[in-house]
């Protein structure tokens, strides 16, 4: 039975959730279920250095996903997203441990990465976090690097992936499909017309846009039914003026409302990069073209 209260914490930012996050993860179910404490994760509602150098930093995940990727894949008891502000970047490393870790998220057992930095300025690190839990009579799991083909597992490195639109690397390194989920809009309903409608997304802010193109995807919908998909990201140049990008998934055999609905889409394939045709005939033709390859691709799961 689980200590009410008690928690054995996972510290990080967890932009993606990637390999490397995922050993602090499962460090933290594994002492959870070793001491009868509840497992839980703790990050920031947005980047630290978007306050700290007072720049958007552009991210794997939204906030929403970022806490659906860690229930889903991993079961955390807890996840607890924090504001980060002014008050918070400048907060004592070790009134950060003792005031708000211990006292006032209940932790009993932190776990860390070998890089990670916390409290004012940045002073905090593992080796004094190691020597605050000692005092404090805190267990403490310090994780190594982690690294793929002798590449290190970052949320840097997954970034640049993405934005290459290489999606099965990317995934190698997540450890799970690159996602994005939002509200279906209202668009120009084109879509319906071309007989290929599709489910328009707007990509939050500061979230990173996968690179332009068409991709082989699955769709989640609100009931749980995942549906094969042929998704556009970009800013549609056949039909639109070039600006203003979004994620449009055309559902494979689907027929519903969504409008108004959040859906997610994971990311299997870059079919090819987004290009401006000659007609809308021509367009609808390559669009049926990549729904033939969707469903070779992925109805085999």
């Amino acid at each position: 039975m689980k200590e009410c209260g008690r928690r054995v914490i996972a510290l990080g930012f967890f932009d993606g959730v990637h390999l490397g996050h995922a050993s602090l993860l499962n460090m933290a179910k594994r002492r959870a279920a070793e001491k009868g404490l509840r497992a839980a994760v703790m990050s920031f509602d947005h980047h630290p250095d978007t306050v700290v150098f007072g720049k958007p930093v552009w991210l794997i995940n939204s906030l929403e996903d970022r806490r659906e990727i860690l229930h889903r894949c991993f079961s955390m008891d807890d996840v607890i997203l924090v504001h980060f502000d002014e008050a918070m970047m400048h907060m004592p490393w070790d009134r950060f441990v003792e005031d708000y870790l211990v006292r006032e998220l209940g932790a009993a057992h932190l776990v860390c990465g070998y890089d990670f930095r916390f409290g004012d300025r940045g002073v905090g690190n593992p080796e004094k976090l190691r020597s605050k839990c000692e005092e404090l009579g805190l267990g403490l799991d310090v994780m190594p690097k982690v690294t793929l083909d002798g590449v290190t597992v970052s949320s840097t490195h997954i970034r640049s992936l993405i934005e290459a639109g290489n999606m099965d690397e990317a995934c190698r390194f997540l450890g799970h499909r690159h996602c994005l989920s939002g509200e279906v809009i209202h668009g120009k309903e084109l879509g319906r017309t071309l007989g290929t409608p599709t489910a328009n997304l707007i990509v939050p802010d500061s979230v990173l846009t996968p690179a332009y193109g068409v991709y082989a995807t699955k769709v989640t919908l609100p009931d749980g039914d995942v549906r094969l998909a042929v998704t556009n990201v970009g800013v549609r140049p056949t039909v639109d003026d070039g600006t203003g990008i979004t994620v449009e998934p055309w559902i494979l055999d689907y027929k519903g409302d969504l409008y108004g609905k959040r859906i997610r889409v994971d990311f299997y394939k870059m079919l090819r990069g987004e290009k401006k045709f000659d007609s809308l005939d021509a367009l609808r033709q390559e669009i049926l073209n990549n729904s033939e390859e969707t469903r070779q691709l992925l109805s085999k799961g």
